[in-house]
């Protein structure tokens, strides 16, 4: 994790990775909105003091949060894709790790990978949608998500090297992974997906279907 986005890292103390925990479910249950130090701080039976030592505000909590979910995405589909060589197969396994639905991982047991992704679904966007965005982001805040929307793109470039535009469908796709899955829950009329079949599976036919016509030569 990028050392920009808190004041001290919590998961090098018991009291860190207990803010990070709990936030998670906090914020998934009441939103961002209502969220606010002191409520965590009743939640964990601590003090917004001691919130505050590792978190400069709430929104560096939630880019740090969403932040550590898109790592965690790109880590899956390294570690799934290792020793694939086909880039069609790759970016087909990369595609079904961005729409399909989180259990929480044994590997990772203070977080809960379920109700973070719920998290983004809802409230990814607040994390650049602001005015300090730029400034934000001179400080290397979102490095991950770029890091990962760079390797959407390699595997494009690598299975048409003439496609203009391999970023922008990869950042494109990457919202519409979360963007879509919040319009069935919440805006069905913005969207094709039905929330009463498998939304997830169904996500995963849509962004396949834009980005293999997009390639094609």
């Amino acid at each position: 994790m990028n050392s920009v986005l808190y004041l001290r890292d919590p998961q090098t103390s018991d009291l860190g990775q207990k803010i990070v925990q709990e936030s998670i479910i906090l914020i998934n249950k009441i939103g961002f909105e209502s969220f606010t130090f002191k409520k965590l701080s009743i939640q964990i039976s601590s003090t917004e003091a001691s919130i505050y030592r590792y978190f400069e505000n709430k929104h560096r909590l939630l880019v740090y949060l969403i932040s550590w979910y898109w790592n965690y995405v790109e880590y899956r589909i390294t570690f799934e894709t290792h020793n694939i060589f086909d880039p069609v197969e790759k970016l087909k396994i990369a595609i079904r790790l961005i729409t399909r639905k989180l259990e929480n991982d044994e590997n990772f047991p203070g977080i809960s990978e379920s109700e973070l992704q719920q998290i983004v679904i809802n409230e990814s966007d607040k994390t650049y949608l602001t005015k300090d965005v730029d400034k934000i982001n001179k400080e290397g805040v979102y490095k991950g998500y770029k890091s990962l929307c760079e390797t959407f793109a390699s595997y494009m470039t690598e299975i048409n090297p003439e496609f203009k535009f391999p970023r922008s469908l990869s950042s494109t796709c990457l919202e519409a992974a979360h963007q879509q899955v919040f319009f069935a829950q919440h805006l069905p009329r913005l969207t094709d997906i039905k929330k009463e079949k498998d939304i997830y599976e169904q996500n995963f036919q849509y962004l396949t279907t834009i980005i293999f016509n997009s390639l094609k030569k």
